[in-house]
């Protein structure tokens, strides 16, 4: 005889399919797999939805709760302690993607701390405490859309930090304490079309040549360019970073084509090593003339003193003999 938790009664389809959404949503909810707390796919501390959302908002998580696995799509950490990012923080969570980490305090991202999280899509670390971001960091997510890193305490962003990420759409980096933005960081990014930028004290120097070149080929909607403001070093005046033109940064250093690198990378070495040669052959040369001369010297001290040469018949009076043919005497008889 079968136990009657085995002979639960289901509705029939035909009323499933015509009855309205509230009671079917609680049907579907009542007949798929339990998404509370504790559940087999879902962190302990959290709570799950079926979909594979795990919510873990503001529970004054000091880490990354552990028993993540591969069927969550979406963690969400906001509002938490967590100050640092381990390597391998998120192991087990391979198909996540959307991760929330605003609003944690965070400080230290380990460069392998996004490890494993290839499908991830958006990634938000906005409203933390990060200073510096580690060359790599963003490397392994290649299928990121949107990363937010607004509302941290950047100085400079690299561009090996982000990496090369060919799917980037969106990138936050308002109220930040960035200057400027280090050559080759958007040319990485050849899906980028959402750049927010305000709330950071650009300068209004040859460095922000690179991001005033990418803003004129992706105008930027009027909200957010009347906000984007330089301030000229050692003066008070604002300028908009829309105002400058490419003839405005024609007094700045024009960098390298890969051609000249190339010729620069080529020849350097060469002409280092022959100029390291010449100098080799002269000191050589050098040393060599200056062993002769010691040699010289030491000889001629070595050698006997001369004899000075004798007279046979002075002259007691100091006259020339005349035989001798350069006297005067010999001169006056010729």
């Amino acid at each position: 005889m079968r136990s009657p938790s085995w002979s639960r009664p289901r509705p029939p389809l035909l009323l499933l399919l015509l009855s309205p959404w509230p009671v079917w949503a609680q049907v579907s909810a009542t007949a798929s797999p339990s998404g509370s707390a504790g559940a087999p796919d879902c962190p302990e501390v959290c709570t799950c939805v079926p979909g594979g959302l795990a919510s873990c908002s503001a529970l004054s998580l000091s880490a990354v709760p552990a028993g993540l696995t591969l069927r969550l799509r979406a963690l969400l950490l906001d509002h938490n302690r967590v100050r640092a990012l381990p390597p391998g923080a998120f192991a087990g969570a391979g198909g996540l993607q959307r991760l929330d980490l605003r609003e944690n305090g965070l400080h230290s991202v380990h460069v392998r701390a996004f490890w494993g999280l290839g499908a991830l899509q958006l990634l938000d670390l906005s409203a933390n405490q990060l200073e510096a971001l580690a060359p790599g960091t963003f490397a392994p997510l290649r299928a990121l859309r949107n990363l937010s890193l607004a509302g941290n305490r950047l100085v400079s962003l690299e561009p090996a930090a982000l990496g090369a990420l060919p799917l980037l759409r969106s990138l936050s980096l308002q109220d930040n304490e960035l200057a400027a933005l280090a050559p080759g960081l958007l040319g990485r990014l050849p899906a980028l079309d959402a750049l927010h930028l305000r709330g950071n004290p650009w300068g209004c120097g040859c460095a922000l040549r690179p991001l005033c070149a990418w803003l004129r080929r992706h105008p930027l909607p009027a909200s957010e360019t009347e906000t984007l403001l330089c301030v000229w070093p050692g003066r008070l005046t604002l300028s908009p970073l829309t105002a400058f033109s490419d003839a405005a940064f024609s007094h700045c250093a024009q960098p390298l084509a890969l051609r000249d690198l190339a010729v620069v990378y080529a020849v350097g070495p060469a002409s280092f090593l022959v100029s390291l040669a010449a100098c080799l052959v002269l000191g050589s040369g050098l040393t060599a003339c200056r062993a002769r001369r010691r040699r010289r010297r030491r000889t001629a001290a070595l050698r006997p003193p001369r004899p000075p040469d004798l007279d046979p018949d002075p002259d007691p009076h100091g006259s020339a003999s005349p035989a001798d043919p350069g006297s005067p005497a010999a001169a006056a008889q010729a």
